[in-house]
């Protein structure tokens, strides 16, 4: 499933980022685009750094939680990029 998986694994991150990053955010949909992009960073981080073969390996815990990281990081990276207006 690989690459679907991730994106349906960062939809879920996605939106729990969000709601976990309190804040002003992007909105329902910003969040889960960011989350999508971020499961596919933390996907290959924790495959490039931790030689872990397939981290987001399907629907488990442990793939949720690499999305989850993964969209956290993109999203607090997105956030403190200059030039967005604090509402």
């Amino acid at each position: 499933m690989g690459i679907l998986s991730w994106i349906i694994i960062g939809l879920i991150a996605g939106w729990l980022a969000g709601v976990i990053m309190k804040g002003t955010g992007y909105g329902v949909v910003g969040d889960i685009v960011l989350g999508i992009i971020g499961a596919l960073i933390g996907g290959f981080l924790a495959s490039a750094l931790f030689g872990i073969p397939d981290p987001v390996s399907g629907f488990n815990f442990g793939s949720l939680v690499v999305a989850l990281l993964g969209a956290i990081f993109v999203v607090a990276i997105v956030r403190a990029l200059p030039g967005r207006s604090r509402i």
